[in-house]
């Protein structure tokens, strides 16, 4: 019997010590490590190569949204569920853009959290009631997710070929050996490009570049 090896992202203790003690009782699913921000979400994500991960909208760091945007640029294929308080259509849309696989609010009951985490862990997708009905709204409009309407600024700043190429990998979630592998290039002049590249888009972070790079259409 295969074993769904889960990973837990949420800011609040007792939220994942919650949904540790229901899983705790479920054969075929074993929560392997957990997250209490974004930016640690990704990383264990990366360490611990689960098949899903349960990651909550806001944290730290990283917005779930934001976590779930960056695993799907940098290729990563495991599962994602979102578990949050929030069901307006916001976050909803904002969440299927992304890649999530599913989508849940944390008042469901034990046995839609269940069937959820059955369903997406296997390879489909889930959206609880009050979700689908925004979804199928969005679709009906016009508004798909596929297709998300974003108003691109002019960019103020001009990036040289090896700085958008910098962009690109610190977007993929590459680090400074990594890109220097990449690019055959000095790990001391991948962390120079990348710091005038952070200097030059005024950002202080990874998640202020990521915002910055979506705002002026280079991500």
């Amino acid at each position: 019997m295969n074993i769904i090896k889960v990973v837990l992202a949420d800011d609040h203790v007792l939220v994942r010590d919650g949904i540790k003690a229901l899983l705790e009782d479920q054969k075929g699913v074993q929560v392997i490590d957990e997250a209490s921000d974004g930016k640690e979400a990704l990383e264990v994500v990366e360490r611990s190569k689960p098949d899903l991960l349960i990651v909550d909208i806001r944290m730290p760091e990283l917005t779930g949204i934001e976590v779930v945007t960056a695993l799907k640029k940098a290729g990563n294929t495991v599962r994602t569920m979102v578990l949050s308080m929030h069901d307006s259509e916001e976050y909803v849309v904002k969440a299927i853009q992304a890649g999530a696989d599913g989508y849940l609010l944390k008042g469901a009951s034990k046995e839609e959290f269940l069937k959820a985490l059955n369903k997406v862990a296997s390879g489909g997708k889930y959206f609880t009631g009050d979700v689908s009905a925004i979804i199928m709204n969005n679709f009906v409009n016009g508004n798909t997710a596929s297709e998300p309407k974003v108003e691109v600024k002019e960019i103020p700043f001009k990036l040289t070929k090896r700085e958008r190429q910098i962009l690109d990998l610190v977007l993929q979630l590459k680090n400074n050996k990594d890109i220097a592998e990449e690019l055959s290039i000095s790990k001391r002049t991948a962390e120079v490009h990348r710091f005038n590249l952070m200097k030059k888009l005024e950002v202080k972070n990874l998640m202020e570049l990521s915002n910055k790079a979506k705002e002026f259409g280079l991500a």
